[in-house]
């Protein structure tokens, strides 16, 4: 098949993978559905990784002997980020293609990537391959790389242990041999509601968030000033932001209620759990002193996600696979988070290439360019080529 048609079925795949609102508040199913609806002529071996009640799932699609040593895995997830709020200039549903680039959610975070694997699937059917390839698509990796974890755990039980993962996030087909761990958290402050004339009656859940967010602020600026001088990445070290907060009925009230979501980016080498229990010690000080005045309030925190960095590997089979594939030679790091972690951390050989850039990625208006998906369709065309016989 030439690269011309390859291209040509990506776009056509991207379109359709784009047309499911796969949210990571909504299912995936019906995405996975089509997908092997579409694979189901080539025979590949498909498994399904569902989550715990069925609403969505992972799913590996196999070609090639599969108990074989020396198999890649081409790993990307399904859900994306929310248009919610967002003003698109087209709907970002319906693939649409203006001055060379195609605009649609998750077109680069990362359905790209997906379709171009997809489009070279009969190739790798027809290939005489002397190691599987896997392509592995996940769920919830916008939330936390919830579909991760069960997808490595059933790689490592039921496979050959792959040679490689290619995790297909948008790098501009640049390898990226590291990247920033990820983690979030959810504060919950309970006051009590009075009449704001009355302040001896209440306890103002936001006005005993006040010290919290300034403590806060202060640990990032701490975390920031001692990142370590030889750090790969921008911005070097840890990062902490709060990035949202919620509360309070009106300006005559005492707020009842606070919430605070915040998170933190961490290199490789710096503990999140040290920096997560001085927050946490925190939020124990504010619940002994609300509880002091209104027993049946107080305050607590809960992680919603930990996805662990991703280390640069030394001689790493990854790594060299992907420059051999791509003929880039430029050492990279990135701040974003991915599952390269979660696939390193079950000892699996990772890296981080694929279309589009980053900078597209939850933007309204999102968009990926031809061209990119075009290099993409060439690296699976080389690396079907390497794996056969």
């Amino acid at each position: 098949m030439t690269r011309t048609q390859n291209l040509t079925d990506t776009i056509e795949i991207l379109t359709r993978l784009v047309g499911f609102d796969t949210t990571s508040r909504n299912s995936n199913l019906e995405l996975i559905e089509w997908v092997e609806a579409y694979v189901a002529p080539l025979k590949p071996h498909l498994r399904r990784i569902p989550n715990a009640d069925g609403t969505k799932t992972n799913l590996i699609i196999s070609f090639g002997p599969i108990n074989a040593p020396g198999g890649v895995v081409l790993s990307g997830h399904t859900d994306v980020v929310p248009v919610d709020g967002q003003e698109w200039a087209t709907d970002p549903w319906t693939l649409t293609e203006l001055d060379g680039r195609l605009y649609g959610r998750g077109t680069c975070d990362m359905k790209g990537f997906a379709a171009c694997a997809l489009a070279l699937a009969p190739a790798m059917a027809q290939a005489n391959l002397t190691a599987p390839i896997h392509i592995a698509l996940s769920y919830d990796e916008e939330i936390g790389c919830l579909g991760a974890p069960s997808l490595v755990e059933v790689l490592n039980q039921h496979y050959a242990k792959p040679e490689a993962v290619i995790i297909g996030e948008p790098s501009d087909m640049g390898v990226v041999s590291g990247q920033k761990g990820l983690s979030t958290f959810q504060i919950e402050i309970t006051g009590r509601a009075a009449h704001s004339s009355q302040v001896q009656q209440g306890v103002s859940a936001i006005m005993e968030a006040v010290p919290l967010l300034a403590n806060l602020r202060a640990l990032s600026e701490e975390v920031r000033a001692n990142a370590p001088a030889n750090s790969p990445f921008e911005p070097p070290g840890t990062s902490l932001t709060i990035g949202l907060i919620e509360g309070g009925t009106a300006s005559n009230i005492l707020a009842q209620s606070c919430s605070i979501t915040w998170d933190m980016r961490f290199e490789v080498g710096d503990d999140p759990h040290v920096h997560e229990a001085k927050v946490a010690a925190w939020v124990a000080e504010v619940d002994a002193r609300i509880k002091a005045r209104a027993p049946e309030g107080g305050a607590s925190m809960m992680r919603r996600s930990l996805s662990p960095a991703m280390a640069p590997e030394t001689d790493g089979a990854a790594e060299a696979l992907a420059r051999a594939l791509t003929g880039d030679n430029t050492t990279r790091a990135v701040a974003y988070a991915t599952e390269g972690g979660i696939f390193q951390g079950g000892g699996l050989s990772t890296v981080i290439c694929g279309p589009g850039s980053i900078l597209q990625a939850h933007q309204p208006d999102e968009f990926i360019e031809i061209a990119q998906l075009a290099a993409g369709c060439a690296f699976m065309e080389r690396l079907v080529k390497r794996l056969s016989a």
